[in-house]
């Protein structure tokens, strides 16, 4: 990824309201990464990823921040719960599954590149195979212009094929037994390899391809699965991914305040969250981890941490595991102008997707200024009146706003809507004047 800092902060705008000491930390982060790469390798070795904690009340836009980093990057990407991994020991996934789970996303970026670069070449493996099964085989005893005719008429029923006149026609096709791939990355590399050793055993006991006919335009699809079997180079695949894991690979590890052990939380007396923590340090500081494709050593993956920490502290994470997370960003509590901005501003707010919805209807849905405005400022108030949810109050606000109307939206195609003041007012005032509506309604 080759953004500047500036770009990665304009394109995180587009999406996220507000939390600019975030945006500007993790820009950072990232275009170091980059700048890293361009150094001597001796360089590159000594400079260590600097990992954020974030730090921020629910919907502030944490999630939101690491979803749109997903998107905007080609380098492997994973968001992980914290709070689904248990300690060596116990039953669940242990913390090694999250570089394995990386390891295979990294894996399908570089397989979709290899496609895309083979795209051309994959094309006319599938064209050659069509155009053999469409025209009968060559004698062997051909003369030398029988040969040439032969040449001429692959070239003329090869255009037919690239122009669609053959797509009706039905050819016979073989369809390969499917293999079995394992790919639960919660399982130790060897049993893995174990397992997947077994399917090929099998496999090969009962290796003869079916034979189906089907239409020349079904044969395009079926057979680029096999083109990129015969021309994709696996090991050439895997070694890249491998690299761009160990190089490149980010990993977003969300509710890291459920596994920190508070004095006031129930959890103090679960020694399996003090464990996690422990388990995470060798992952998080450099550690070789073994995976069925490889061994990845983590010291240059970046982690980016993030939690709300309402029930503990930063300072209730183990200091082992604080230390490796040097670099920190406080998100702020979203007001009542972040909230208007937020369905006004943001690239696809929900007033988008709400009136996007309902033109499938054909209802043309409207909202007034005023009305976004009163829309903000009650979210605001059920969020200081019941449990700050931030930007995910706007959710449960204007599902209820527009609950009736969604429900007729059928009976009023071809009209066009208009949200007020007013009528927000009285959809909502009740519910956000009683204490226990707001608790469990909004």
């Amino acid at each position: 990824m080759n953004m500047t800092p500036r770009a990665i902060v304009e394109y995180l705008d587009e999406y996220v309201i507000g939390q600019n000491s975030a945006k500007k930390t993790i820009a950072l982060a990232l275009r170091t990464r980059y700048r890293r790469m361009q150094l001597e390798k001796v360089l590159q070795d000594e400079i260590m990823p600097k990992n954020i904690l974030m730090i921020g009340s629910t919907g502030v836009g944490k999630t939101e921040i690491s979803r749109r980093l997903a998107k905007m990057m080609r380098v492997p990407f994973i968001k992980v719960e914290a709070s689904k991994y248990t300690e060596v020991g116990f039953v669940g996934r242990d913390v090694e599954s999250m570089i394995r789970d990386l390891m295979m996303t990294a894996l399908n970026i570089v397989k979709e590149e290899f496609k895309e670069s083979s795209k051309e070449a994959m094309y006319e493996y599938v064209l050659d195979k069509i155009v053999e099964k469409l025209l009968p085989p060559l004698p062997k005893l051909a003369t030398d212009s029988k040969k040439a005719d032969y040449e001429t008429s692959k070239i003329r029923m090869r255009n037919r094929v690239l122009d669609g006149e053959m797509d009706e026609y039905l050819i016979e096709v073989n369809i390969p037994t499917a293999s079995i791939e394992f790919n639960d990355t919660n399982m130790m590399p060897e049993m893995a390899n174990v397992q997947e050793s077994f399917s090929q055993i099998f496999a090969s006991l009962n290796k003869n391809d079916r034979k189906k006919e089907i239409k020349v335009k079904e044969a395009k699809e079926m057979l680029l699965t096999e083109a990129s079997e015969k021309l994709l180079d696996m090991e050439a695949i895997k070694k890249e991914a491998l690299t761009r894991t160990e190089q490149g690979g980010i990993i977003f590890l969300d509710e890291i305040d459920k596994i920190a052990v508070s004095s006031k939380s129930e959890g103090r007396n679960d020694p399996s969250k003090e464990g996690v923590q422990r388990d995470l340090l060798p992952i998080v500081e450099g550690s070789a981890v073994n995976t069925k494709y490889g061994t990845i050593n983590t010291d240059h993956i970046l982690f980016i941490a993030a939690g709300a920490f309402h029930l503990s502290k930063p300072s209730d994470l183990i200091p082992e595991l604080q230390g490796r997370f040097p670099l920190r960003v406080e998100l702020e509590s979203l007001d009542e102008e972040a909230l208007y901005k937020i369905l006004t501003q943001t690239k696809n707010s929900l007033l988008r997707q709400y009136h996007a919805l309902l033109e499938v209807e054909g209802l043309q849905l409207e909202f007034d200024d005023d009305a976004i405005r009163t829309i903000a400022s009650l979210a605001h108030i059920a969020n200081e009146k019941s449990e700050d949810i931030g930007a995910r109050r706007l959710h449960t606000v204007l599902e209820k706003l527009l609950e009736d109307i969604s429900f007729d939206a059928d009976l009023k195609s071809g009209e066009t809507l208009t949200i007020s003041s007013e009528f927000v007012h009285e959809k909502l005032d009740i519910v956000i004047e009683d204490d226990d509506l707001t608790r469990y309604i909004l």
